[in-house]
């Protein structure tokens, strides 16, 4: 569902320390760049002025409970504040077991092992906060049906697609995120853009290929809260 995910950050130094010891305790290698630190699905953005992301939950996939503790010890070691230890959170489901930390601003980071083992570090989900609930839903219920995904439980309101869950609740919002959803071929990214766009929501990068690598096609639309949301297939 989830192909990245990118927050903005007021102090990279302390963002750095935080996300490379989360990340090497999941065993997650870190690319440095220019424009981006990355962590495999998770970079932090370094253009100066970047407006800081606040309020966002992301959830980690490990591949052990080992790593989820290991996750935990390491970054409320290296700046982060315990947001809720290492355990079993039954009221997801039986094998659910997480731990939580709060990054240098504030976001909930947590890993979490749904008790078989999968790509450690993948995006396993995102919680926003939303403003308006039901012109949120509109957005993302129209956004993500042409990309084969859709509502899956009403109480959180929940998104699921392949390889990724997207929760909305109404409180304080989510802001200055971007994350990008998987398409499965160019067609895809035109018809999200086209939905977006055709249902009143912003244009903020219309189909196209993008610098990043050969082959990278993609679409970008704000959603109800202002935060940038793209479809892109790769072509690879």
């Amino acid at each position: 569902m989830f192909d990245h995910v990118t927050i903005g950050v007021a102090d990279g130094d302390a963002a750095r320390r935080f996300y490379d010891a989360a990340f090497t305790a999941l065993e997650v290698g870190v690319s440095r760049g220019t424009e981006f630190l990355e962590w495999g699905d998770f970079s932090v953005g370094l253009a100066p002025g970047r407006a800081t992301t606040r309020d966002l939950h992301v959830a980690f996939a490990a591949r052990s409970r080992a790593h989820v503790e290991a996750f935990w010890r390491a970054a409320t070691g290296a700046g982060g504040a315990d947001n809720g230890a290492p355990g079993l959170r039954p009221h997801y489901h039986d094998r659910y077991y997480g731990a939580y930390a709060l990054d240098p601003a504030g976001n909930n980071v947590e890993a979490v092992f749904h008790g078989e083992a999968g790509r450690s570090g993948a995006i396993d989900h995102l919680t926003l906060g939303v403003r308006d609930l039901r012109v949120a839903r509109r957005f993302y219920e129209t956004v993500l049906e042409p990309l084969g995904a859709g509502v899956f439980m009403e109480q959180p309101l929940g998104f699921g697609g392949p390889g990724g869950r997207l929760f909305l609740v109404e409180s304080g919002p989510t802001q200055n995120v971007h994350f990008a959803f998987v398409a499965p071929d160019n067609a895809a990214v035109d018809a999200f853009w086209q939905a977006g766009t055709g249902a009143g929501f912003i244009n903020n990068g219309p189909p196209g290929e993008r610098k990043y690598h050969g082959g990278y096609y993609a679409a970008f639309l704000l959603d109800a809260d202002g935060n940038n949301v793209e479809a892109v297939c790769h072509n690879r």
